[in-house]
């Protein structure tokens, strides 16, 4: 497993004239939506007329620097939402990165379009989603990290919500449940996860864009997965390090036809993660995959039970 090196990439950026640390996004006392671009006609409720109300973080409270990247490649349709659902969080320390791939519809007009509140853009090629999202944290200055894709988004309150627990817990990664929405036939669903355990690590089941980590434990990921780079990251940013459970959804996926999760057309490039993540040269073979799986049935059996009393 050959994983690159953060500050390469970090110092290629000095080198082109970026200057560290990142300017921060710009907020105002009443909060950014009066501030940000009008939204698209018949686009409402949150993150299109609604915010965050500043208010609701305490002046008295020294907030931690937070720093969300969201890789970008031709996700117009998605990716306005993906923006105004980072700003109009209105947290008041926040660093916002965005690395787009080089997109060939309207996603840099919109990434420009929202240039002044946003730390650092860039809109050229590179070598995929996981390469973007490494050189975006190559520029982090946050105490706590998270990406965010760009056919996806935060709910409302969310930053106020996960940063209070980080400083009440002192946990080093915070997850939560996530909501997808089916953009054909607008049915929203959520997916409710169990608290996520070390033995059972290696079983999928945390929901990306609803998880948060303390750059103290931050890790590049693996550049060479098109798919699992996530479930990957996870079986080494997350063991051993504690963490606490939201229980509630902390952000939406859109669900449509380009998404590599649910696309027929990435099954040849799961199966290739796969095999790439347990070789013997990264992860191994999990010698007591029956039993892991077996013991984690009926704890989800047992989950479920109880949690219907």
């Amino acid at each position: 497993m050959n994983l690159p090196d953060l500050q390469s990439y970090r110092s290629a950026f000095i080198r082109k004239g970026v200057q560290l640390p990142l300017p921060l996004v710009a907020g105002t006392e009443s909060g950014l939506l009066e501030q940000l671009p009008e939204s698209p006609q018949g686009k409402t409720g949150w993150p299109w007329d609604e915010q965050v109300e500043p208010e609701v973080y305490d002046h008295k409270t020294n907030w931690p620097r937070l720093t969300i990247v969201t890789p970008s490649y031709n996700q117009a349709n998605f990716l306005e939402q993906t923006i105004r659902a980072v700003l109009l969080q209105n947290y008041p320390n926040l660093e916002y990165i965005i690395i787009d791939g080089g997109s060939t519809d309207q996603s840099k007009q919109i990434i420009e379009k929202y240039a002044p509140w946003i730390s650092y853009y860039q809109s050229e090629k590179d070598s995929g989603q996981s390469n973007a999202i490494n050189m975006g944290f190559s520029l982090s200055s946050g105490r706590y990290h998270a990406w965010i894709n760009s056919d996806d988004y935060y709910l409302k309150g969310v930053f106020h919500k996960v940063v209070s627990k980080f400083m009440s817990t002192k946990v080093d990664f915070i997850y939560g449940y996530g909501n997808d929405y089916n953009v054909l036939s607008g049915q929203t669903t959520t997916t409710r996860i169990l608290p996520f355990i070390d033995y059972f690590i290696k079983i999928p089941g945390l929901v990306q864009p609803s998880t948060f980590w303390s750059a103290a434990i931050h890790e590049p990921i693996w550049e060479e997965l098109h798919c699992s780079l996530d479930f990957e990251l996870w079986l080494r940013l997350v063991k051993g390090h504690s963490r606490a459970l939201i229980k509630e959804p902390l952000s939406v996926a859109n669900v449509h036809d380009q998404a590599k999760t649910h696309s027929p057309k990435m099954k040849a490039q799961w199966e290739a993660d796969h095999q790439k993540i347990w070789a013997a040269d990264a992860h191994g073979t999990v010698h007591e995959w029956k039993k892991i799986v077996l013991l984690n049935r009926i704890r989800i059996k047992l989950y479920n039970l109880f949690s219907k009393k």
